[in-house]
């Protein structure tokens, strides 16, 4: 591991004048950024401690919820509010990871975590443009059954891994973000990028930039909400497929619905096409396959992922019918 500078801001204004230094990076959990320097895919030349910031979860005026970046995974699953109001952000939490790695995580951390794909971590073996600008993608001929089908392009095929990320997309989430540019806030599907020409910028943040609050607005069916994850083992594996929902009934239609899926794009999938096809139409399981097929019709599949539109048709039926009826579909 290079070696590196490491600093415990005792505030905010402390925190960022730190993390504007160039090379430096912020450390929260250390559940990724570790990793990632014991790959050597990340040197930092300091390491800016932002884990004891203010960790809080308070309710905003309207009914919200405001989520300190610092706030552990654990602590945001088990908050009552959240259980009662948002379930399908607690069940994605406890759906991601070990509980060891849920205790010391970050909700800011999470939000930033990057690909877990196996090119990008093979350094001396594969051929990375997200890791390495130019070098060419190995994952687009290789073994991908865990890739992306969506939003994808010619450089890039990898899913963003994050569970709780999916829920967040699914609710609108707001992110509060500090440094050199000043305070700002932007919609949660606004702050991960597409690769594009450029894979190796996860976000559109600025160097600097301190994710410092993770807000919830204010949704009347919260509460009618879940989370499910596909994958090849009960625990501690990324998604396959994963289907964040909320739904709204009227009468025996779908008022109206919110739906993020997982594991098949580069950042949380905001299934705006199949949300759009489900208001006001009936809670039908042959309505929900029609919603999937039309979310995934612009699906780019490789060799060895070709069932994920499949498998996320079938999934989000399952939870769709769930939610509306109490029946799989």
């Amino acid at each position: 591991m290079t070696p590196f500078d490491y600093a415990r801001p005792t505030d905010l204004a402390e925190a960022l004048r730190m993390g504007a230094a160039a090379g430096a990076a912020y450390l929260g959990g250390g559940t990724n950024i570790v990793d990632l320097m014991r790959e050597r895919l990340a040197q930092p030349s300091a390491l800016v401690d932002v884990s004891t910031l203010p960790a809080t979860i308070a309710e905003t005026d309207g009914g919200g919820l405001m989520i300190g970046a610092a706030v552990r995974n654990t602590a945001l699953a088990e908050h009552p509010v959240v259980r009662s109001r948002y379930p399908v952000l607690a069940r994605a939490i406890l759906a991601g990871a070990s509980a060891q790695i849920r205790n010391m995580a970050t909700v800011g951390g999470n939000v930033l975590q990057r690909t877990r794909c196996t090119y990008f971590y093979d350094a001396e073996g594969s051929s990375c443009n997200k890791r390495a600008p130019g070098q060419g993608c190995d994952a687009v001929g290789g073994f991908n059954r865990i890739h992306a089908v969506l939003g994808t392009s010619d450089a890039c095929v990898a899913t963003h891994p994050s569970d709780m990320c999916v829920a967040l997309a699914a609710l609108d989430a707001i992110v509060h973000i500090d440094g050199p540019l000043g305070q700002r806030t932007m919609p949660f599907g606004d702050l991960h990028r597409l690769p594009g020409d450029q894979p190796d910028r996860d976000t559109v943040l600025a160097p600097g930039d301190l994710i410092v609050a993770i807000e919830l607005p204010p949704l009347r069916f919260g509460a009618s909400s879940t989370y499910r994850k596909v994958r090849d083992r009960a625990s501690y594996a990324f998604a396959l497929i994963s289907v964040a929902a909320a739904v709204e009934m009227d009468g025996d239609r779908i008022g109206d619905v919110r739906i993020a899926f997982g594991g098949v794009a580069p950042k949380p999938w905001r299934a705006l096409t199949a949300e759009a096809a489900l208001r006001g139409g009936p809670a039908t399981a042959q309505a929900f396959r029609d919603a999937a097929a039309a979310e995934f019709a612009d699906a780019r599949v490789l060799r060895d992922n070709s069932f994920k539109p499949v498998l996320a048709s079938r999934t989000l039926a399952a939870v769709l019918g769930t939610l509306t009826t109490g029946e799989a579909a």
